[in-house]
């Protein structure tokens, strides 16, 4: 069994679409970003950072991990899945994971920061995330045009890009005329395991309030 401690972001959907996607038995334990659960002592013993998604793998002795692309990383190699462990397969899915983490996810997460939350608007501001997040977006596009997924097949790479693309609305970016991406971005949603992934963990704190329990077993 794993524990998720986690919250409705684009990280945390990579952690809960990848153990969805890998059927894998997993409790959620919501946390609740706007009370600074994630700075308490208790979450900052399991990540320093005090950021989600953290998952604690009871099977080996409460192995802790932290950072969504290191979570991804670790769940595709304890299960084979989603991860291909000839040298060339792995090293192209991991170049996309971290195009996602060192890009997509950055420059959308300051986007949302100038467009939606800030209540001074700084324009200039709000156009330098934007175009960098479509500039992203038309790299995703191009290699797509020849890729039915970001490598042969579909991977934590594509798990990891989809879950910040589809929020693209939320930073103010547009997906217009990126037909290859519009196409990759609804095959994904197709998929009932990232459907499902994507729900955790508001839907888990619907059942976790009627229950009165502080965790839901999802699988």
């Amino acid at each position: 069994m794993i524990d998720l401690y986690t919250a409705a972001t684009p990280n945390g959907w990579k952690a809960s679409v990848a153990l969805e996607e890998m059927e894998l038995a997993y409790s959620v334990v919501p946390v609740n970003l706007l009370k600074g659960e994630q700075k308490t002592a208790s979450f900052l013993a399991k990540n320093p950072n005090g950021r989600i998604p953290v998952i604690v793998d009871k099977s080996e002795d409460d192995h802790v991990v932290f950072e969504s692309g290191a979570i991804m990383i670790y769940l595709a190699e304890k299960t084979g899945m989603f991860l291909p462990s000839d040298v060339k397969g792995r090293s192209k899915v991991l170049q996309w994971l971290m195009f996602q983490m060192g890009g997509v996810g950055p420059m959308m997460g300051q986007a949302n920061v100038f467009y939606r939350y800030l209540e001074e608007k700084m324009p200039i501001a709000i156009d330098r995330y934007q175009n960098e997040v479509r500039r992203l977006f038309t790299v995703l596009d191009g290699h797509l045009a020849n890729h039915e997924y970001l490598v042969d097949d579909y991977s934590i790479a594509d798990m990891a890009n989809w879950c910040w693309v589809r929020t693209y609305e939320w930073s103010g970016a547009s997906i217009d005329g990126l037909d290859n991406l519009i196409r990759w971005k609804n095959s994904i949603e197709a998929r009932p395991a990232a459907r499902r992934g994507v729900e955790v963990p508001n839907k888990i704190d619907k059942e976790a309030l009627l229950k009165g329990a502080k965790n839901v077993v999802t699988r």
